[in-house]
């Protein structure tokens, strides 16, 4: 197996899962116990300003969104970042990716201290034993090594077809249909 760690998941035109349908995923974790992983291109209909109010941390100004990142733990918040400051609880992903969970990370957001690249989301993708490979065997996804640029910096809704376009197509060639020799 080879593992999907800091790549992109995309899905394909297949995916009709309103989940996933039209998202990409960035890859935290595989391994043989399965994956886990951030939908970054699925903004919410809040603000980060309104999540650190609302655990009293102050920041209520702050405007840039909140990313649906998956339909497991909803409630429960995840921050992918650049590898700036230490965090009680942090995963190091790659050398420009870290993945923290703990409030800490979010204390320092609110006074704008934070890492300087990061995205918030909530909630998160994950896949058993074998899950993930399966899905891929099923024409469900693309993948491809991620890039920081689209993580961190590209308008949610460009991320997409940005993302297709580090495969060097236009996504308008995908079918829907599943192709086997």
């Amino acid at each position: 197996m080879t593992s999907l760690r800091d790549h992109f998941l995309i899905a394909m035109p297949r995916m009709k899962d309103p989940n996933f349908e039209g998202t990409v995923t960035y890859i935290c974790d595989h391994n043989e116990h399965g994956a886990m992983g951030i939908v970054i291109n699925r903004p919410l209909d809040m603000k980060l300003g309104e999540i650190l109010a609302q655990l009293d941390l102050g920041g209520e100004d702050i405007s840039r969104p909140i990313y649906g990142g998956g339909p497991v733990q909803m409630e429960r918040g995840f921050v992918l970042h650049s590898p700036e400051g230490e965090w009680q609880s942090s995963l190091k992903i790659s050398d420009g990716i870290c993945l923290t969970t703990s409030r800490d990370i979010l204390e320092a957001l609110a006074v704008e201290q934070g890492p300087t690249e990061n995205l918030v989301a909530l909630g998160y993708a994950g896949w058993g034993a074998g899950q993930l490979e399966q899905e891929i065997a099923e024409n469900c996804w693309l993948t491809c090594p991620s890039d920081e640029g689209i993580l961190f910096r590209a308008p949610a809704h460009k991320k997409f077809d940005t993302a297709i376009s580090l495969l060097g197509f236009d996504p308008s060639q995908l079918s829907d249909q599943a192709g086997h020799a």
